[in-house]
């Protein structure tokens, strides 16, 4: 149920009616306060100014054309024109009652499925998965999992860092290694201790330093040792983030691995369409876009280098035929990038010279959604004691531990087996949960105590509240009869009722803003509303009558399965018991 979207038709039809251009917004938006109504639209004043007639005068004609006496129990205009729309109890308990009814708590499928692409996670593979990471990819995977929801064709797009020079010296230690009947495996099960050392024989051996040189022309030329052994590399590398992205509950699978170097033979065709077009020129030996519509404030246009002088290719040169790929073969209408904020400039560039070279057709959608940097409790960037790259996989390991201390130091009565199942689900969800529920474009502090708090803005109070829904229903021994719409007597049977059935309206503004901080408020929201009518409407107190307790408890079986949901398309997962 999209209440916003259908009061903003009834409005908008109302407007129209008395004139007012189509233009003109109603701005309809949930009421901050009960007095003032349920929803409010504020349009009106807007439109009086441009069309110079009394806003409040306008708001009454408005409110005479309104037909909402099927959903509202009251409409009235207060201020200057505000128009405040108090919908019926009656009415909204029905819209609880067919949510509770449909396998999707109501959600419609999107009218017009896209296809979009999502550009997210994208480890360099020549070393293991560290806390840079981790925004990128579950940041990007609840999005996938939103426009899954909604009915549109999800295509993820792993783009991992697998080509370049790194990989010449990186190929040139694992050849040493195995030559020495070192296994491959063995070789590589530490990627960052791997990569040091291919890195100090780089800097202190000439002899290896040339033969890395050597090695990535090779490989470049397709040389089939080189090859072998780069793709030994690859493997082992992706089966490290397959074990990541298994821990943190991300959807990514290794055939959503579209790296650099799968676009190598289209890169030519790349440089060649843009000379075709007069979009490059050569500039000290390489080719290089100049582009007027990124120009400094003196005028002086933007270059862009696409080839290196020694006709080597750049990220940018990989990421114009990405594009291609993305327009000509997945035929995508949306493509977002969840690529940190520092590179917001070369996103720019890729995404101009990609509409300039009709690389992007017009109506393909590309976005750029950067994040912002995860902070030490010191306010700097988050690091080891020591200074050094934090890995996830150590980073979600303490999260489990830390929750499993957590739990141990409190009462419950569950199994040792049990017990641990629900550190793993409340330490990694802890983690993922204090990074989805802030802005996204703003830096965050990374503490342990916050995030970790059964109190507050947390993934343990959400499983929390969910874990004592399913307790009531324990206690009560009683199934809820979802053919029964709830009776919404009290305050917060209302307040609650009109949380649960804004879920849609909140999950189509994180679908279109990428925004998933917007559903944790949400479900922060929903599970204080929760409290509040848990504490002020009894359930299973011997006197509450029999369709009273019936009517509450099918309120709270709304109230877990949106919970449940919600948490879902975040990567989350709940539990019976805590």
């Amino acid at each position: 149920m999209k209440i916003r979207e259908l009061l903003s038709t009834r409005v908008q039809a109302a407007m129209t009616a008395v004139g007012i251009p189509d233009s003109f917004s109603p701005m309809v938006s949930p009421s901050n306060r009960p007095q003032f109504g349920d929803y409010q639209a504020n349009g009106t004043m807007a439109a009086a100014k441009k069309l110079g007639t009394n806003p409040r005068e306008l708001a009454q004609k408005i409110v005479d054309q309104l037909q909402l006496e099927d959903v509202a129990s009251k409409v009235e205009i207060a201020g200057p024109g505000f128009i405040n729309i108090h919908l019926a109890e009656d009415w909204l308990a029905e819209q609880v009652c067919t949510a509770l009814n449909s396998d999707s708590l109501g959600m419609e499928q999107a009218e017009q499925p896209q296809t979009v692409v999502i550009d997210y996670s994208a480890p360099n593979l020549a070393k293991e998965m560290h806390v840079g990471h981790l925004r990128s990819t579950i940041i990007g995977d609840a999005l996938a999992r939103v426009l899954e929801a909604q009915g549109h064709k999800v295509v993820r797009q792993n783009h991992v860092g697998d080509w370049g020079t790194q990989f010449g010296m990186l190929i040139a230690n694992l050849e040493d290694k195995t030559a020495g009947n070192e296994v491959a495996e063995a070789a590589l099960s530490d990627l960052e201790e791997f990569y040091r050392d291919a890195k100090q024989r780089f800097d202190n051996e000439p002899a290896f330093a040339d033969r890395a040189r050597d090695y990535v022309v090779k490989l470049q030329g397709g040389d089939a040792r080189c090859l072998e052994l780069w793709q030994q590399f690859i493997n082992i590398s992706v089966t490290h983030s397959e074990e990541i992205y298994q821990l943190l509950n991300v959807t990514l699978k290794p055939e959503d691995i579209k790296a650099e170097s799968a676009y190598n033979d289209d890169l030519p065709v790349v440089i060649e369409l843009l000379k075709q077009q007069g979009l490059i020129v050569e500039d000290q030996g390489a080719q290089v876009a100049f582009l007027e519509e990124l120009a400094d404030k003196e005028g002086n246009p933007l270059p862009m280098i696409v080839q290196k002088s020694g006709g080597g290719y750049l990220y940018a040169t990989t990421d114009l035929a990405a594009v291609r790929y993305r327009n000509d073969v997945l035929n995508a209408d949306r493509a977002l990038y969840f690529i940190d904020a520092r590179q917001s400039l070369h996103m720019k560039q890729v995404f101009t010279l990609s509409r300039k070279a009709g690389f992007a057709k017009p109506e393909f959608s590309l976005e750029h959604h950067p994040f912002g940097t995860m902070m030490g409790e010191d306010g700097k960037p988050f690091k080891t004691r020591s200074g050094g790259t934090v890995k996830l996989a150590e980073l979600l390991k303490e999260a489990v531990e830390k929750a499993e201390a957590l739990l141990q130091s409190k009462e419950s009565d569950l199994s040792a087996e049990e017990q641990k199942e629900a550190a793993r689900k409340i330490g990694i969800g802890a983690v993922k949960y204090a990074d989805l529920a802030k802005t996204r474009t703003n830096d965050y502090i990374f503490s342990w105590d916050s995030m970790l708090s059964f109190e507050g803005n947390t993934a343990p109070y959400l499983q929390y509240a969910y874990t004592r829904i399913q307790s009531i229903f324990r206690k009560a021994d009683q199934t809820v009869d979802n053919s029964v719409a709830p009776v919404l007597a009290e305050a917060q049977e209302k307040a609650l009722a009109l949380k649960l059935l804004q879920l849609e309206d909140v999950i189509d503004q994180v679908a279109k803003e990428a925004y998933p901080h917007l559903l944790c408020n949400y479900l922060y929201e929903l599970s204080s509303l929760f409290m509040k009518f848990y504490e002020a409407c009894p359930i299973l107190r011997s006197d509450v009558a029999a369709e009273q307790r019936a009517s509450r408890l099918s309120l709270c079986a709304a109230t877990a399965r949106t919970l449940q949901q919600g948490l879902d398309l975040l990567g989350i997962e709940t539990m019976e018991r805590m």
